[in-house]
């Protein structure tokens, strides 16, 4: 989250009166790479959100919105968008998309703990269920097809030990996909850091940035996931209590195929290696 259209503070109330809401603070959310985001207080005590959105269009919005809202009926704390007086959870603001949001209470947990680290493991597993019953139709926009052109156009400005790992990485996941096939598929979210996590102590108190959210493999999710929360940090080696913990745990809620319980080691390396294409890619721009 950032803040790249800047809104005075009457433009901000402006777009609250349509919520039926007073404005008492504002403050912009500096970090992050996709939307425009502040901290907004209102006069009731409330505390949310606001987004404005750089790169989807209203109908993209709209989806996702509807996805948060089916999400939130399941339980799940995610952040559904307010609803305003016409009954809509998005509208107009500076010409782009926008909403008010619940601002979720937590910390993210810049070291997980055991149990934050099962509690993570159900809350994926449930999330992938609750998912189930969503119409919400995204393709994968960092999937398999595009790690390999991304691969393809760094592979030159790459070491030559870097180049030799990932080879080895295409032709261990390309023998995995030959022996197994197609694994469990659904909605995922696709970015389950620390970071897009709040915990209240050791109980999952949100999940958040569900802009990667897309239709590919669940075990690419909970590789994805547990590479965070299971790394022993400052080391990037995964702790195998913590692992075993979430996967024990994400087990309560949806049972792994046998074919993903034997996938599950080159899909971690797979996931470590698109994020590593997707900083690569960052960097040379």
């Amino acid at each position: 989250m950032s803040v790249y259209t800047e809104l005075t503070f009457a433009q901000i109330q402006a777009f609250a009166d349509q919520y039926g809401l007073i404005v008492t603070q504002v403050e912009p959310i500096e970090n992050g790479i996709e939307n425009s985001n502040w901290f907004v207080d209102f006069s009731d005590g409330h505390h949310a959100v606001l987004t404005v959105f750089e790169e989807l269009n209203f109908e993209q919005a709209q989806g996702l919105a509807g996805l948060l809202d089916g999400i939130t009926q399941h339980g799940l704390p995610v952040a559904a968008p307010y609803l305003n007086t016409a009954g809509q959870r998005l509208g107009w603001l500076a010409d782009k998309p926008a909403q008010f949001a619940p601002r979720l209470q937590g910390t993210h947990p810049m070291q997980p703990t055991l149990v934050q680290c099962q509690a993570m493991g159900q809350g994926l597993a449930s999330l992938h269920v609750a998912m189930q019953t969503i119409d919400f139709t995204k393709p994968n926009a960092h999937g398999q097809a595009w790690w390999q052109q991304t691969a393809a156009e760094l592979r030159p400005s790459m070491t030559d030990d870097d180049q030799t790992l990932l080879d080895q990485l295409f032709a261990q996941f390309a023998h995995t996909q030959a022996k197994f096939g197609t694994l469990p598929q659904g909605l995922i979210h696709g970015d389950v850091f620390r970071d897009n996590t709040l915990f209240m102590g050791d109980r999952l108190s949100g999940i958040l940035d569900f802009s990667e959210c897309c239709h590919d493999d669940y075990l690419l999710d909970i590789a994805i996931t547990l590479n965070d929360f299971g790394s022993d940090w400052p080391s990037v080696t995964l702790d195998q209590h913590k692992a075993t913990a979430f996967i024990q745990a994400y087990q309560v809620f949806r049972a792994l195929t046998p074919a993903e319980t034997t996938a599950l080691p080159i899909y971690l390396a797979m996931a470590a290696g698109r994020f590593w294409m997707m900083r690569l890619q960052v960097a040379q721009k």
